[in-house]
């Protein structure tokens, strides 16, 4: 059995369209993943920010204390489904969130609506920190969203800018595995730019 972790800021787009790949990959190939939490905010922490992404840094730190709240009441089950519902929301969408579009989310999720207070609760931010100290000793070392563990190999990335057809992810999916058992293997990287493009809906796996 693979075992295969994506740690990802909800805010994030390229963790967004990593996710989507990966599901999809995952659901093509018969395998488990599990998404897990880092965020954005900590890693930014004590740095230079300008104001096109401080609002960015801002949703990473208030949406991260809700989904701490909820993977520690549904497990990472939780998050997986709440990610789906609030990525699309502002990554699809592209709306804003507001504690009611969250407390709607989440009784349509079947949650505890009160969990949409968490936003702002600041004594959740400890409990973000460790989550997100997680991702970065998988990692072993200081990395941003997304970040892929495969059989406790860990690497940035995949950082994509739109998702691949079925046949083609499952592909990407296998090769990440080889590449994640080569003793040795370090990096591998090259150019991109723009943004990514997230205007197709999360799957249903």
């Amino acid at each position: 059995m693979v075992a295969i972790d994506l740690y990802i800021d909800p805010v994030c787009p390229f963790g967004w369209v990593s996710a989507q790949w990966l599901l999809d990959a995952a659901r093509e190939t018969n395998r488990l993943v599990t998404l897990r939490q880092m965020s954005l905010a900590v890693l930014n922490e004590g740095a230079d920010i300008d104001t096109r992404h401080q609002s960015m840094i801002d949703r990473s730190r208030r949406l991260g204390r809700l989904f701490t709240a909820v993977t520690e009441q549904y497990e990472p089950e939780g998050f997986t489904r709440l990610y789906r519902a609030v990525g699309t929301s502002i990554h699809v969408r592209r709306e804003e969130i507001t504690p009611e579009a969250i407390t709607d989310m989440l009784l349509a999720l079947g949650m505890d609506r009160s969990l949409a207070k968490t936003l702002d609760d600041n004594e959740l931010d400890e409990a973000v920190a460790r989550a997100h100290d997680a991702s970065q000793q998988a990692l072993g070392g200081r990395g941003g969203s997304p970040i892929i563990a495969i059989n406790g190999h860990a690497f940035f990335g995949p950082v994509l800018t739109r998702v691949p057809d079925r046949k083609q992810g499952a592909a990407l999916l296998d090769a990440l595995i080889a590449v994640a058992g080569t003793p040795g293997f370090a990096v591998l990287q090259r150019p991109y730019s723009g943004p990514p493009v997230t205007d197709e809906p999360a799957h249903n796996n």
